[in-house]
């Protein structure tokens, strides 16, 4: 995909706005959210891989039901989307916001950063990080594997979600695993390795999708928001693009709202 410019982002969610910071800009600004990583001694990864990652975790403040993961984007960190997303889950829903490990950035002229793949190219016909997308994917696996193992959260009372690269690897990391989950909320992003669709699709075909993105996106263009919707309905039958005037690469209230509404739903009390 071939994006105006590159950039960093991070995201601080103050009262009712979410606010974006700017980050010193290297070369190539870049912004792209992807996955998470986490473990258990009894999965793929460790206690101490999980704990690179400083997750910040959000305990229910009742009986656990349901889990989010909710997934960062590049130069951010766990903590850039908790405490949006602590106002918009309800008493029963744990939220795990992981923070990926500093790595160099091939676009970015390997400068180090938060990052959940490599990135190569701006050109959607050039190459992905094809191995780097599919182990964050194996991550975010591990981390629902754990959920269900460790607190007995049934799959499908656990949702994924995330900003940008964080929202790629969401949706990638759902339609990759073997059992059925609640949801997707993918905020201002793209669906990674588009070309292997729908035939990477294992599974999760039914589940509930919601995409938002901004139609004045300067880094992630509403158009390939619009891309992904399409190559979504072309195999997946819940799916819905919510737009929001003025928006850039960054979050307001009224997707807030619809978060919150959208996790209502899926997820609702049991």
């Amino acid at each position: 995909m071939r994006f105006v410019d590159i950039s960093m982002d991070l995201h601080n969610h103050k009262s009712s706005a979410v606010q974006k910071l700017a980050l010193t800009q290297i070369g190539l600004i870049f912004s792209l959210f992807s996955v998470v990583n986490s473990s258990n001694n009894t999965f793929a990864y460790s206690v101490a891989n999980m704990n690179q990652l400083n997750p910040v975790v959000i305990s229910s403040s009742g009986k656990q039901t349901a889990t989010v993961i909710f997934l960062h984007g590049l130069g951010d960190s766990g903590n850039g989307w908790a405490e949006a997303m602590t106002r918009v889950r309800q008493a029963y829903v744990k939220v795990i916001c992981p923070s990926a490990t500093p790595m160099p950035v091939s676009l970015n002229q390997g400068f180090r950063m938060p990052s959940w793949f490599d990135l190569f190219t701006l050109d959607e016909s050039g190459p992905e990080d094809d191995e780097g997308i599919k182990k964050a994917a194996k991550m975010v696996h591990s981390l629902i594997d754990r959920e269900i193992e460790v607190y007995n959260i049934p799959s499908s009372r656990i949702a994924l979600g995330g900003f940008s690269q964080g929202g790629a690897l969401a949706l990638y990391s759902a339609f990759t695993y073997d059992k059925p989950l609640a949801g997707v909320m993918a905020l201002s992003c793209w669906i990674p390795l588009h070309k292997t669709f729908p035939a990477a699709a294992i599974s999760n075909k039914d589940m509930p999708i919601m995409q938002c993105h901004g139609d004045c996106d300067p880094i992630v263009p509403l158009k390939w928001g619009q891309l992904t919707a399409s190559i979504l309905k072309s195999f997946a039958k819940n799916t819905e693009l919510k737009t929001y005037r003025g928006m850039m690469h960054s979050s307001c209230d009224a997707e807030i709202k619809d978060l919150k509404k959208f996790m209502d739903v899926i997820l609702p009390p049991v």
